[in-house]
């Protein structure tokens, strides 16, 4: 997953496991899972983003999964929005030992974010329906939201249709990615934006045929 770049991912955890631990940002509990619960659940998700893309990590508190991202993709360019102050310091200093030069740290709640960006991703930050119209205010005229989940996702996603649907998605689906490497996958959201409000409209009504016919993939 992180190739030669597999020392950036150790020392990262190593800064999980003492700043991170020490200041609030992670459990003490955590620990012991910092690579299966954290690194690589969060690295599975690289596969889903395109080369050279923008991202932006919404609440990306101790980086998860925006600096995990960043090391396992040099090729992108990364937001990481994080609101509080302790967060934020701990993730220009993480950027900064780790060299990490394609990151640029925000202090900024996502509602008050001005940005364009090809993925938009979010691990733990909210329910789908209040994240919805947030996250795909952000994300670039076909661009992704990229929401990382539990096992109540299909739930989620069921109950925010109606407000994706109100924010221009024109698309969405559940996604579970890395099985042959995980004990359990990451289930991740991908939404992803219109292009215009006739496309929203038309894929609407693509999505209620689609979901009379009994798809399995809930777009």
């Amino acid at each position: 997953m992180f190739g030669e770049r597999l020392s950036l991912a150790r020392r990262y955890a190593q800064l999980l496991a003492g700043p991170g631990t020490e200041r609030g940002l992670l459990g003490p509990r955590e620990v012991p899972r910092l690579w299966d619960r954290h690194l690589l659940n969060c690295g599975v998700l690289a596969d889903m983003v395109p080369t050279n893309a923008t991202v932006c990590d919404i609440g990306s508190g101790a980086g998860l999964p925006g600096i995990v991202l960043a090391i396992a993709r040099p090729d992108l360019r990364i937001t990481l929005l994080e609101p509080l102050l302790r967060r934020a310091e701990f993730l220009s200093e993480v950027a900064e030992e780790l060299e990490l030069d394609g990151i640029t740290v925000v202090r900024a709640r996502a509602e008050d974010h001005r940005g364009s960006y090809d993925v938009v991703t979010a691990r733990a930050v909210a329910p789908l329906s209040r994240l919805a119209r947030v996250a795909l205010g952000l994300c670039r005229p076909g661009g992704s939201v990229l929401a990382m989940k539990g096992e109540r996702a299909g739930t989620e996603l069921d109950e925010a249709r109606q407000e994706l649907d109100a924010a221009g998605a024109v698309e969405y689906s559940i996604e579970r990615l890395g099985a042959e490497l995980l004990p359990v996958p990451t289930t991740v959201v991908r939404v992803v934006a219109g292009t215009s409000r006739g496309a929203a409209s038309s894929a609407k009504k693509r999505r209620s045929r689609r979901d009379g016919s009994g798809s399995a993939r809930g777009v």
